[in-house]
């Protein structure tokens, strides 16, 4: 034997396996596996993915002009996306965006051009083609300057329009060829330009998605998402526990947060925003068109009870009928605390002294139906009986913006700016069941003279005034009562790696990017 066979020889005789690197003996995972609290998926056209359900998930297909750094929903890290560069007009009415050459749309869709972002705005800007046409009523006009040049025209100044053409709810850039070519089919089977893209659909099962090779940004180091439909919370856990899922929707409450972190191998997100649920109170029906009725409701609230039910981790007291931390937020309006034996007097004097019921359409969604339950339990004891009337989550979409409800118990969070909450909850354009409705369930007709000026207001320290202004006369109409802000708690296997600190995400579910991956 020459002295290269016996080298050859002695190569082969050790294991194969011993020879290669740990990496290379155990390759990463490739497939993320997610378990959400849905039954099934409502709508996946960007514009009209208003559940956690559908905004967590379009988000991981979508990009907008400008977008979040990943891990954050602050305002301050809003960097490029589809657009690489903009400037503005001295009197912020007229923006330009230039766009990146070469971004591809998934499958045979072609590349983002301008002609595009022009459709996909002023779909955005429609109310019988977007849920967030509110957000663009001070657009004029959007042009295609060139393949790459996209120029926006304000009527007047606005807030912040980066806000509202970032990666999320309107601000979404879809193929106007393949909404075009779907018609209804996009909102089922959506095309994006984002890392991952529709693979396939099994109604009350899950959602397959595939990695975009062609990703601007590098093709993703995942190769697949599924995205399983498990609205039991049990059945999720117990998935979790086997090992049948990597990432799991969470409970929001202290009890859930403390049980997951018990479970091998997890680790617990718990990150903003916080979303305000608040009781939005029809005062076109009776019995609630007396304030009197309201301010009982207000007063039977117990917004420390709710605090220690949820836990201090992932919840905290709002004190406005807008979130904290939004630009604009006052906790000085005169909002009612806690006084059982006043809501009780207030009941009599409206001509209830033995109390009332109210029927109200309420979510199956597990973490807000137990919230509902606890309020259920607090206005019983002033007297005031709700009537829950509980139907699937995109069912309940769907009522509520009928008209429906006596109540509408509604959690959002929203664009950081009071603008945005004030203008979507409680200006009379928004009022549902009208030509531009939003999610005015109340019909609140309070502050529309102070939400208007402030849109226009050059100045920040009057603009701040007229918003806060707006949440006191608000407060004193209750349109709404606040109950409580949750943060957003999911679990994931200590083995995923994100590929940043997850800090907020207005997806209110973690970003799913080019960079995540299996460690």
């Amino acid at each position: 034997m020459t002295f290269r066979a016996a080298l050859l020889a002695a190569a082969f005789a050790v294991p194969f396996a011993a020879t290669l690197p740990a990496s290379a003996q155990a390759a990463p995972r490739t497939t993320l596996v997610v378990g959400m609290a849905a039954q099934d998926v409502g709508r996946l056209d960007p514009h009209f993915a208003v559940s956690t359900i559908d905004r967590t998930v379009v988000a991981w297909m979508f990009n907008g002009l400008v977008r979040f750094r990943p891990g954050s929903m602050s305002p301050t890290d809003i960097e490029p996306d589809l657009a690489e560069r903009w400037e503005a007009s001295a009197d912020k009415t007229v923006w330009t965006f230039h766009l990146r050459h070469g971004v591809k749309f998934h499958g045979d869709y072609g590349e983002v051009t301008a002609d595009d972002v022009v459709f996909s705005l002023q779909k955005a800007a429609d109310p019988k083609r977007s849920a967030f046409s509110a957000d663009y009523a001070a657009f004029d006009k959007v042009e295609a300057i060139d393949p790459y040049t996209v120029r926006i025209t304000l009527k007047q100044q606005v807030p912040s329009l980066l806000g509202i053409v970032t990666n999320y709810a309107g601000g979404f850039i879809v193929s106007r060829k393949a909404v075009e070519a779907l018609g209804d089919g996009f909102a089922r089977a959506p095309i994006g330009s984002g890392p991952f893209a529709y693979a396939s659909l099994t109604p009350n099962q899950s959602l397959e998605l595939v990695a975009h090779k062609a990703y601007f940004r590098g093709a993703p180091k995942l190769e697949r998402i599924s995205y399983r439909f498990l609205p039991s919370t049990a059945s999720r856990d117990l998935a979790f526990q086997n090992g049948e899922l990597d990432l799991e929707f969470g409970m929001q409450d202290q009890t859930w947060v403390n049980r997951a972190r018990k479970m091998p191998n997890a680790v617990v997100d718990v990150f903003e925003p916080g979303e305000e649920a608040l009781l939005h109170l029809n005062m076109a029906q009776k019995p609630l068109d007396d304030i009197r009725v309201r301010q009982a409701i207000a007063y039977a609230i117990n917004r420390p009870e709710i605090l220690r039910w949820q836990g201090a981790e992932i919840s905290r007291q709002p004190g406005s009928v807008i979130p904290i931390g939004n630009l604009g937020y006052t906790a000085e309006n005169g909002l009612p605390q806690f006084n059982l034996n006043k809501a009780k007097q207030l009941l009599a004097e409206a001509g209830y002294p033995q109390g009332l019921t109210l029927k109200v359409i309420h979510t199956q969604l597990p973490n807000m139906l137990a919230q509902m339950q606890v309020v259920q339990a607090q206005l019983k004891r002033a007297g005031i009986n709700l009537d829950l009337q509980v139907v699937e989550h995109a069912t309940y979409h769907q009522m509520i913006r009928q008209d429906l409800s006596s109540i509408v118990s509604y959690t959002a969070a929203r664009f950081p700016v009071a603008d945005v909450y004030l203008t979507q909850f409680y200006h009379s354009r928004s009022t549902v069941k009208t030509p531009t409705a939003v999610t005015n369930f109340s019909h609140c007709t309070a502050a529309d003279a102070e939400i208007d000026a402030a849109r226009t207001e050059p100045d920040e320290k009057k603009q701040i005034a007229l918003w806060q202004t707006a949440q006191r006369k608000i407060v004193t109409q209750l349109c709404a009562v606040p109950l409580i802000e949750t943060l957003q708690a999911w679990v994931r296997r200590d083995s995923l790696d994100y590929g940043y600190t997850l800090k907020g995400s207005l997806s209110l579910g973690p970003v799913i990017t080019e960079t995540t991956h299996f460690k």
